[in-house]
């Protein structure tokens, strides 16, 4: 078999590249297959899942802010059930790899319904447990911030889960490396670093949006989510794919040298439906030009 410089080990998982479109970004994937193979990506973290439909919030609720967005969109999906039966099997007609799941829900029983019903679903390798989306109004927030509901979340799914948990972490704790700590100690495969940051839109050449609030990304986000990344990979013994901000190959350097495993593109694909595919394709000709000879060699290599 020909060596592959750009495979990288998660767990047990063995991905052609580590290049992942973020949950939220990507949609569920399908609709991507019209622009490109998508077969391609190293995986994909489909739209975050709860166990009951949500709209979401109200119109309108992207706002584009200098070096990045905020958005606003708070979880719209259809709910678990429609997701297994329309949303992933649509996914698997087009794309032959495994995927992460993002799942979202306002308290446990939510998360434990989710991971129920989504256990035998093959294709499907992680579950992203999403704890802090900034754009819900009570429920999944408190995770995020309190080490004792984290701690408890996990005591509820690790035992039933059937596949690995990588805990989705938010950059708005003052010590993300206790939560990253608590994670690893309760249970958690792996961790996915970083969430969206909450801000705050006021702009009177966009009133519509004003005075709302959201999360933001985009390339503001990248060096907050570089130092997050660098300090959990410091604490912990679990791998970490990383997010925030990036928008090419050098982007994704830095981010594995930071630490991270993989890495996730997240608002870049809404600018540009060809984002994943353009990194992949210039990953070998930047890991030439920096005598890269296997992108895995390079994980955490800033820690020393």
């Amino acid at each position: 078999m020909r060596h592959n410089p750009l495979s990288v080990k998660l767990n047990n998982w063995v991905l052609d590249n580590p290049i992942i479109p973020a949950s939220g970004t990507f949609g569920f994937g399908y609709d991507f297959a019209k622009y490109y193979d998508i077969n391609i990506l190293g995986s994909i973290s489909v739209k975050g899942i709860t166990p009951k439909p949500r709209f979401g919030n109200p119109l309108p609720r992207i706002c584009e802010v200098k070096n990045g967005m905020i958005n606003s969109i708070g979880l719209q999906n259809n709910g678990v059930d429609h997701v297994i039966k329309y949303e992933l099997a649509q996914l698997h007609r087009v794309y032959a790899k495994p995927i992460i799941a993002n799942i979202a829900a306002e308290e446990i029983a939510g998360y434990v319904e989710l991971i129920k019903k989504l256990n035998d679903q093959k294709n499907i390798s992680i579950f992203e447990v999403n704890i802090s989306c900034p754009n819900v109004k009570k429920g999944s927030l408190i995770f995020d911030t309190d080490p004792i509901a984290l701690q408890k979340l996990l005591k509820a799914i690790k035992p039933i889960s059937k596949k690995p948990l990588f805990i989705k972490l938010s950059p708005r704790v003052d010590e993300i490396v206790t939560m990253a700590k608590i994670a690893e100690r309760y249970g958690a495969d792996g961790l996915t670093l970083i969430n969206t940051m909450p801000r705050l839109m006021i702009s009177s050449a966009n009133a519509n949006y004003n005075n709302r609030t959201g999360g933001m990304s985009g390339p503001a986000l990248r060096p907050i989510a570089l130092r997050a990344i660098r300090q959990c990979a410091k604490a912990v013994n679990i791998p970490i794919i990383g997010c925030g901000g990036v928008s090419c190959a050098k982007d994704v350097i830095e981010m594995m040298k930071a630490g991270a495993t993989c890495v996730q593109v997240g608002s870049q694909n809404l600018i540009d439906p060809y984002a994943c595919k353009k990194i992949i394709e210039g990953l070998p000709k930047l890991m030439k030009q920096l005598k890269i000879k296997n992108l895995s060699n390079i994980i955490g290599t800033s820690l020393k």
